[in-house]
C-alpha cells in the first residue's frame, strides 16, 4: 500500500493551525500538529508571516522537509487574477495571498475555502463518510458552506465558476429589515444564524447581553431565550431549504459553535422539510464528527 505524507494549514480568523499526516489508504497518522494565533488585526504581512512560519515549524516538528503535498484552507476565495475576495478576515481581500505564500515556501500549494476543507474532512473521515454529495455548514462567528462530491470514488471539493460555490451565508433572506452585513448587503443568512447575531437577537428581546451558550441553557425558563431559538429554527429551515432545493445533497454536516444547539437536529430539520421542495426529506442533517481540527485535516487532503 502506498504511503503519502501531507501537510495542511488552516488559516482562520483567530488561529493558524498546521498538521503533517501520513496516509496509507484509510489509515491516517498525525506526525505533527501545532497552532498559533492569527492576530489578524496586525494586518496582511503579519498574517502571511504567521502562515509561512506555522508551515515551516509543523514540517520541522515532523522531522521532515520539502513536503510536496501541501494544502491551505482560508476564508474567502480568489478572483481569476489571483486576488482574495469575500474573506471575513478583511486584511486578505484584494491581496495575492496564494502567490505570496508560494513565493515564501518555494513549492506548489493547493488552496481552498476553509468551509470546503471542513466538508472534505467530514466526507473522508467523519459524519458524511460514504456520501456522494456533502454540504458542510459552518455556523460560528460567521456562516459559510462547502461542497464535496464523491460520486466517482475520490471525494473532491467543488468551488464553482466564481470560486463561491457553497457560500450560502450570503444568500439574502431579509433584504428590507435585515441587519447590515460586512459584504455590503442587508439580511444575509450570516446576519441571522451566526453566533454573534443570535446573542444580539436575544439582547434585543430581553434587554440583557448573554453568551449564546447561556441563552440556550435558559430556553426552558426564559421567554426571550425560547423566542430566539424558535426564530433560529425557522430561519435555519428556510436557509437550508435553499441548499436542498438547488444542490440536493445526501448529507448536511453542521460545524461551528451554533452547531452545538440540539434543536437544529430535530425541530430545525423539520423546518427544513417544510420549506424544501419535496414531499419527503431524505437529506440527513448531522453534527460534525472530526471536531475542531476538521479544517486542517481537510486542507491536508486537498492535494492529489
Amino acid at each position: 500500500m502506498s504511503e503519502e505524507i501531507r501537510l495542511g494549514i488552516d488559516l482562520g480568523g483567530t488561529k493558524v493551525e498546521g498538521i503533517v499526516i501520513r496516509r496509507r489508504g484509510d489509515d491516517i497518522e498525525t506526525l505533527a500538529k501545532m497552532r498559533r494565533p492569527t492576530e489578524r488585526e496586525r494586518g496582511y504581512e503579519h498574517i502571511l508571516d504567521v502562515t509561512a512560519q506555522v508551515l515551516a515549524e509543523t514540517e520541522r516538528q515532523a522531522g521532515l522537509k520539502d513536503i510536496a503535498r501541501i494544502g491551505v484552507g482560508m476564508p474567502g476565495s480568489e478572483t481569476q487574477e489571483g486576488f482574495v475576495k469575500n474573506a471575513n478576515t478583511t486584511a486578505l481581500n484584494g491581496r495575492p495571498f496564494r502567490a505570496d505564500l508560494v513565493a515564501r515556501v518555494g513549492r506548489p500549494i493547493v488552496f481552498a475555502n476553509d468551509a470546503n476543507c471542513f466538508a472534505l474532512a467530514e466526507t473522508v473521515l467523519g459524519a458524511a463518510r460514504g456520501s456522494r454529495v456533502t454540504f458542510g455548514v459552518i455556523m460560528g462567528t460567521g456562516v459559510g458552506g462547502g461542497i464535496v462530491i464523491a460520486d466517482e470514488g475520490t471525494p473532491r471539493v467543488w468551488d464553482g465558476a466564481q470560486g463561491i460555490a457553497g457560500e450560502w451565508g450570503h444568500v439574502v433572506l431579509e433584504p428590507e429589515r435585515g441587519l447590515a452585513c460586512y459584504c455590503g448587503r442587508r439580511g444575509c443568512i450570516e446576519t441571522l444564524l451566526s453566533g454573534p447575531f443570535l446573542e444580539k437577537a436575544y439582547a434585543a428581546r430581553s434587554g440583557e447581553r448573554r453568551k449564546l451558550v447561556d441563552v440556550v441553557a435558559r430556553r426552558e425558563s426564559d421567554p426571550a431565550a425560547q423566542s430566539t431559538l424558535d426564530h433560529l429554527v425557522e430561519t435555519f429551515g428556510r436557509a437550508m431549504a435553499t441548499v436542498v432545493n438547488v444542490l440536493d445533497p445526501d448529507v448536511i454536516v453542521l460545524g461551528g459553535g451554533v452547531s452545538n444547539i440540539d434543536v437544529l437536529y430535530d425541530a430545525g430539520t423539520e423546518a427544513l422539510r417544510r420549506w424544501a421542495f419535496t414531499d419527503k426529506l431524505r437529506t440527513k442533517v448531522v453534527k460534525h464528527a472530526v471536531g475542531d481540527s476538521a479544517g486542517v485535516f481537510g486542507a491536508a487532503f486537498l492535494p492529489k
